[in-house]
C-alpha cells in the first residue's frame, strides 16, 4: 500500500493569518490604552476620553476580526477588514492634520496609521491568493 501527501494547501492562510494577527496586536494595543489612557493621553496630546475609546474600539474590532478570520468563507471578512485598516489609516492622517497633538501624539498617529496601511496590504494580498 502506497500513501501520497497532498500537495494541496490552503489558498487563504495568508488572509486569516493577516486577520489574527491585526487582532491579537488591536486588541493588546486596545487593551493597553483603556488602561492607561489618562498617561497616554498626557504623552500624545490626546484627552482621556478619547484615549480610552478607541481602546474599547479596538477590543471589539480585535474580538469581530478574530472570529472572522475563522468562518469558512473568510474572502468578505477579509475585503472588509482591509477597507476597515484603510478607513483607520486616512482617519490618523486627518486625525494629526485637525488635532493639536504633541510632536510625540503626532508621531504615535502616523505609527497607527502605517500599521493599518500594512495590515490592508497584507489583507488585501490575502483577499486576491484565494483561489
Amino acid at each position: 500500500m502506497t500513501t501520497t501527501a497532498s500537495t494541496t494547501t490552503s489558498s487563504d492562510s495568508l488572509l486569516r493569518m493577516a486577520m489574527r494577527v491585526d487582532a491579537v496586536l488591536s486588541g493588546l494595543c486596545g487593551i493597553v490604552l483603556m488602561a492607561a489612557a489618562g498617561p497616554i493621553s498626557e504623552f500624545t496630546g490626546s484627552s482621556k476620553v478619547a484615549e480610552f475609546s478607541t481602546g474599547a474600539v479596538f477590543v471589539v474590532y480585535a474580538v469581530v476580526v478574530f472570529l472572522a478570520a475563522g468562518l469558512q468563507r473568510v474572502r468578505t471578512a477579509g475585503v472588509a477588514t482591509a477597507i476597515a485598516n484603510l478607513i483607520f489609516t486616512a482617519a490618523a492622517v486627518l486625525a494629526v492634520i485637525e488635532l493639536d497633538l504633541t510632536t510625540a501624539g503626532v508621531v504615535v498617529m502616523l505609527a497607527s496609521g502605517v500599521y493599518t496601511l500594512v495590515f490592508a496590504d497584507l489583507q488585501y494580498l490575502g483577499v486576491r491568493r484565494i483561489k
